[in-house]
């Protein structure tokens, strides 16, 4: 049965349309995944199926019609309010029953005796109701989720203002996974998650009677739970009915098709218009011209297949460091308690070093202790005074309202319009993405554009937490390419082990104490 109906739908961003007259259907139970390269329109699509952005032209129509769940992790929530506050807001209405039920016990006291049946059976009622909703065990499924997602439950009675950033996130997930939503539009559910918990995820969706489209540039993730493909290509939206494997080779035998069919027409409009040209002031041959003229208005126009823009990261080398570069000494990293174990390690010249742990455990917090950014507990470290560190911080921290060739001409006042162009196009943003406020640019394009930002710093230290959130294949390519080719020392933090175990020559693992 069809849920979800979209009709010859057209969304324009600045001067160039996502999608032109593109169709979709979703049907029940369907567990979907919607891929495309940065910037294709993917998170876009999640919000105009969720009525959150308006088509310019078509329509999206929820057939039978359920209550739709959307994943934003980047809602405002209230910092004030306790993590239990916050995820026990689903269970709002189950909590008035509950109410309801002990209103009615106390109200037989001062009823009359008549009224008892009536009064116990509605309190039945409403039992049986909680029951059927297991309002008695949501101790037991919100431990579930939490310590699926790698939150531990002793955060219940914590301010969410002391989360991090990833913590934030998966609280936001975790709300979501305990509502009770029919469909989910999930976009990156899987950043800030490590492998376990992504398993975990993986397992928790797989058992879902229940509809999803789901966002996502980790393969892994895709291969393991699509049974349906939407991919947006040529401003349309393609089904691929079979799992994410089937897609890959389905869509190279499709381009390769498109490919023939597009270079065909091309070659027929070529003919056609040269025609028209040679006969239509001729009087014997203008009416066979004007006839060719209105076939060629009628020819529906296949779009060239499109490659990834091609992205060339480099991280530029200062200065050579010497040996020791990094001294760790009995370091208690945390805010008003200490995370993990105390630290003792040292880092010299060249490494290449991972920063592993669960989620939550304080890799971030290490990292903003080692640029000065928290203080330590206790214990101390030691940079070599030759150290120049290139800092790639999680979050984005960017302007909104500026564009990205805004933001790079300010850090680059000398540069020309053409310089700063070409700047943006070495990391993959074109002259259109180049001219849009930041806040229209999906999650990987405003990487790209704060890499940019590193492209003229000369570094022999680089310290990277989660950079390839939100890249896409050929974006992350390009990054483990530049860090691998990087002759100076790394810190990386990513919960990617595919990614960092291509580049690191070791992990430093925290411990809980």
């Amino acid at each position: 049965m069809s849920l979800l109906e979209v009709n010859n739908l057209t969304f324009r961003y600045g001067d160039e349309n996502l999608y032109e007259d593109a169709n979709m259907r979703l049907f029940e139970g369907e567990h979907a995944v919607l891929v495309g390269k940065n910037g294709a329109g993917k998170s876009s699509l999640l919000k105009l199926l969720y009525k959150l952005l308006s088509p310019d032209k078509g329509s999206i129509t929820w057939v039978n019609y359920k209550k739709v769940g959307y994943l934003d992790q980047y809602a405002e929530i209230d910092p004030q309010l306790t993590v239990k506050k916050y995820l026990y807001d689903v269970f709002l209405h189950l909590f008035e029953k509950e109410s309801q039920i002990q209103e009615l016990y106390e109200s037989i006291e001062h009823a009359k005796e008549s009224e008892y049946d009536r009064i116990l059976k509605k309190a039945h009622n409403l039992e049986e109701e909680l029951v059927k909703e297991n309002f008695y065990a949501l101790t037991s499924t919100i431990s579930n989720i939490m310590n699926g997602l790698g939150l531990s439950t002793d955060l219940l009675d914590e301010p969410i203002k002391i989360l991090s950033g990833g913590m934030r996130a998966k609280l936001i997930l975790g709300k979501l996974l305990l509502a009770d939503a029919d469909i989910l539009l999930l976009d990156e559910p899987t950043n800030f998650l490590d492998l376990k918990h992504i398993d975990w995820l993986i397992k928790f969706l797989n058992g879902l009677n229940k509809t999803f489209i789901v966002v996502s540039h980790d393969e892994y993730f895709l291969k393991s739970i699509a049974t349906t493909v939407f991919a947006l290509e040529g401003k349309a939206i393609t089904r691929y009915k079979g799992n994410f494997d089937y897609y890959l080779k389905e869509r190279e035998l499709r381009i390769e098709q498109q490919s023939k069919s597009y270079t065909a027409q091309q070659k027929l409009i070529e003919k056609t218009e040269d025609y028209i040209k040679r006969n239509i002031v001729r009087a014997s041959t203008t009416k066979m011209a004007q006839s060719r003229r209105k076939m060629l208005n009628k020819i529906v126009r296949i779009h060239k297949p499109t490659s990834d823009k091609q992205i060339k990261l480099k991280f530029l080398f200062g200065s050579s460091t010497g040996r020791d570069v990094l001294k760790v000494n009995n370091l208690s990293i945390g805010y008003s308690e200490p995370l993990v174990e105390p630290l003792d390690f040292k880092i010299v010249k060249g490494d290449k070093v991972a920063i592993t742990g669960k989620n939550g455990i304080g890799k971030s917090t290490l990292i903003k202790t080692l640029n000065h950014i928290i203080e330590p507990l206790d214990g101390s470290f030691e940079w070599i005074d030759t150290a120049q560190i290139l800092y790639f911080e999680q979050e984005i921290n960017l302007e909104e309202s500026l564009t990205p060739f805004e933001i790079i001409h300010q850090e680059h006042i000398d540069y020309d319009r053409k310089q700063v162009m070409s700047v943006l196009a070495l990391f993959g943003i074109d002259f259109e993405m180049a001219n849009r406020p930041l806040k229209t640019l999906s999650g990987g394009e405003k990487s790209k554009v704060k890499f940019a930002l590193t492209r003229n710093n000369k570094s022999n230290v680089l310290i990277l937490d989660e950079p390839t959130n939100h890249l896409d294949k050929s974006a992350k390519s390009a990054l483990r390419d530049a860090l691998i080719e990087y002759p100076g020392t790394v810190i990386l933090v990513s919960h990617e082990k595919g990614f960092y175990e291509e580049i690191c020559d070791y992990e430093i693992h925290l411990s809980t104490i």
